[in-house]
C-alpha cells in the first residue's frame, strides 16, 4: 500500500477555470504544484473575480486529486469500506 501511495503522490491533475485563464496543478496527495494565471485576465479582472477563479480552480484540483487517490487505492483494497481513502 505504501508503494501505491508513493506512486499516487507522483501523479498530477490539473484544473482549469475561466476558459483556461487560471490553472492549478495538484499531486495525488493533495500538494499544490503550480498555479498559472494568464496575463490577459489581469487587464480586465478585478481582485474579487481573480480570487474567485483561483479558489474555484484550487477546489476543483483538490476534488480531482482526491478522486485520483481514491480510485488508485480502491484498485488495491478492492473497494473495502473503512480504509480511509
Amino acid at each position: 500500500m505504501e508503494v501505491m501511495q508513493a506512486q499516487v503522490a507522483l501523479e498530477t491533475v490539473t484544473a482549469s477555470v475561466g476558459g483556461g485563464v487560471v490553472k492549478v496543478t495538484m499531486t495525488g496527495d493533495q500538494q499544490c504544484r503550480s498555479i498559472e494565471i494568464k496575463p490577459e485576465i489581469l487587464v480586465d479582472a478585478d481582485a474579487e473575480m481573480l480570487q474567485d477563479l483561483i479558489l474555484s480552480a484550487v477546489n476543483s484540483a483538490l476534488d480531482q486529486s482526491r478522486e485520483l487517490s481514491s480510485s488508485r487505492m480502491a484498485s488495491i483494497t478492492g473497494g473495502l469500506p473503512g480504509m480511509g481513502f
